[in-house]
């Protein structure tokens, strides 16, 4: 309803990832060029950061970037009993029947992954939200599936995904033999305030308005608020446009932004 008020085309600062309203920072276009490395050589990539940080962003413009020699495979929730990540790889690689013994299973995995190498198609596994794998038999899985590699190339890339205690677990000694595979990390930060400037402002002309909208003590409450956390400032900002509209204020000032941080409890 704020749209026509303010000049935009569409909501510029809406909650889901859309490709459109990508903005790639310093931090973000090192993490994709790392991704996208770690998917051309076939390894194994670590990506981690704070909530809102945008990996699930990242990970669908990596996706965006992939040709027909590459074959995605995501998984979203990776909350799964020991097993189920195996035999879901294996459904998507095209096993009709996926063996109940791990052994089995195993050798249906290297044959599929094989098939696809001398086809020049590359699997690509990514786990998003990869901390939550429940168990270390998971993680144990995951080490298994990196261990079918020929002598001289990997067969697959896998690529996850997590908050900071993903990092932090692998740190354990007992995952040192996934740890020694990860041949590509990268840990994604909040945007500098200068970033967050860039940041709404390419949001905002995304949507079709040219003019500046907050004023520099809005800016300042924002990045006060929201840490550089863009999925903060786009919870920040999107309210505080209501906020504004719902006042008839034709710039967002620092006081608007104060309202809708007390509102989210920032308070």
């Amino acid at each position: 309803m704020y749209k026509r008020f303010y000049g935009f085309n569409v909501k510029p600062f809406s909650k889901t990832p859309d490709p459109g309203f990508f903005y790639l920072s310093r931090g973000h276009r090192e993490a994709l060029a790392r991704l996208q490395y770690a998917v051309e050589e076939r390894e194994t990539a670590l990506l981690t950061g704070d909530v809102g940080c945008g990996k699930t962003t990242l990970s669908r413009r990596l996706l965006d970037s992939l040709d027909g020699s590459y074959l995605p495979i995501v998984i979203v929730n990776p909350v799964l009993a020991p097993g189920e990540l195996l035999r879901f790889f294996a459904l998507r690689l095209g096993v009709l029947q996926p063996g109940e013994l791990k052994t089995e299973l195993m050798g249906q995995l290297g044959e599929r992954l094989f098939d696809y190498y001398q086809r020049r198609v590359c699997p690509v596994l990514i786990i998003d939200e990869a901390q939550l794998l429940p168990v270390k038999e998971c993680l144990d899985e995951l080490r298994l599936l990196t261990n079918l590699q020929l002598d001289d190339a990997n067969m697959f890339s896998l690529v996850l995904l997590g908050q900071p205690e993903l990092r932090t677990r692998l740190l354990s000694g007992y995952y040192e033999p996934l740890r020694q595979r990860i041949g590509v990390q990268y840990h994604l930060g909040p945007l500098k305030f200068e970033e967050m400037l860039e940041y709404i402002d390419f949001r905002l002309r995304t949507a079709g308005r040219n003019d500046p909208l907050f004023t520099q003590s809005a800016l300042e409450e924002i990045y006060r608020f929201s840490g550089g956390v863009p999925r903060r400032i786009n919870n920040l900002t999107a309210n505080a446009l209501l906020e504004g509209f719902s006042r008839d204020a034709g710039l967002i000032d620092g006081d608007v932004i104060v309202d809708v941080a007390r509102d989210f409890g920032f308070i």
